[in-house]
């Protein structure tokens, strides 16, 4: 056998050691988690994310992912906070400050400016004893036994720990805010994840019941069909019983050449699949592909028949 590809070893060897310092900082993390995420979540104002070099590329993104999660962040450049930019700071933030060492020279002017305006300092580091922990209100351990980097120099292995870190509270705030699915899509209304979000099943669905009765013939149900695009309903007191399905049809004449006298609740699934008006439209689809169909009745709480869904017209809306 050859060699392994140096390059591959290398790939395996970061990303194994990168998972190992996240499963570390798992187990690491308390109550200084826990009071983190209550101080985030009392803060009437927004929450100000900062860190130089790496830190401040990952501060950038828990910003970013705090402010799509219902938080409303900035990052905020610790230099360019002492020429001006401070003034995006109000009494009311909050600051979470990323530094791996925690001594960074570049950090004290703004961990100053936000002493003085009584801004509580949320510490991500790995200095326990830096400058920076002793300024914050809470420090959480972001240290890591070693970077990924074979000269433990670049900053690998702890940005990763305190991406993770910066994600975990991001979630866990947004649990404790309750924000839900539909507050999600409410922040992303453009592209793919916007419609998957907010589309229901009545913007896509075939208005109309397209239903028979149990004693309607299948001669009866061939026009039904061909106007409701392969389905129809079968009602009886107002509720849904079974459906009738071109493919039905199909079958019935192959089998018996007398097959359009027969009566549609001999030939009907009696237990259909069914789809609600408000029902997001992802989940009609998976519904269909569970099961193997390509249209569902569309039927509301009280169980009257609204219309029908069909698979293509909801691939068509971009519900997948």
């Amino acid at each position: 056998m050859p060699p392994e590809d140096p390059a591959l070893l290398a790939g395996r060897r970061v990303l194994r050691l990168e998972a190992a310092e996240l499963k570390a900082a798992a187990e690491r993390i308390g109550p200084e988690f826990t009071r983190a995420v209550e101080i985030l979540a009392k803060a009437k104002g927004r929450v100000i994310v900062s860190g130089m070099g790496k830190s401040g590329l990952i501060a950038r993104k828990i910003a970013a992912t705090l402010t799509s999660t219902g938080t409303p962040a900035s990052y905020l450049h610790p230099v360019d906070s002492l020429h001006g930019d401070l003034g995006m700071v109000g009494q009311d933030d909050v600051a979470i400050v990323l530094s791996k060492s925690g001594e960074s020279q570049d950090l004290f002017g703004l961990l100053g400016s936000l002493q003085r305006m009584n801004v509580p300092v949320i510490a991500l580091t790995g200095g326990r004893d830096s400058l920076l922990a002793k300024q914050a209100a809470v420090v959480i351990d972001g240290g890591v036994s070693e970077e990924a980097c074979p000269h433990d120099l670049a900053p690998t292995a702890s940005t990763t720990v305190a991406l993770g870190i910066g994600d975990a509270l991001a979630v866990a705030l947004l649990e404790r805010k309750g924000f839900r699915r539909e507050d999600f899509a409410a922040l992303h209304p453009g592209g793919s994840l916007g419609i998957k979000l907010t589309l229901r099943v009545r913007d896509v669905m075939l208005n109309g019941d397209g239903s028979l009765p149990p004693s309607a013939t299948m001669r009866d149900a061939v026009v039904t069909l061909a106007h409701h695009r392969g389905m129809a309903s079968i009602v009886e007191q107002g509720r849904l019983v079974g459906v009738i399905t071109a493919g039905d049809l199909t079958r019935q004449a192959e089998r018996n050449p007398d097959f359009l006298t027969r009566r549609v609740d001999q030939v009907m699934t009696r237990t259909p699949k069914t789809a609600g008006p408000d029902e997001l439209a992802a989940a009609a689809v998976g519904i269909m592909e569970q099961h193997g169909i390509m249209a569902l009745p569309v039927v509301t709480s009280e169980g009257q028949v609204v219309g029908v869904v069909h698979l293509h017209d909801l691939l068509r809306a971009g519900a997948v």
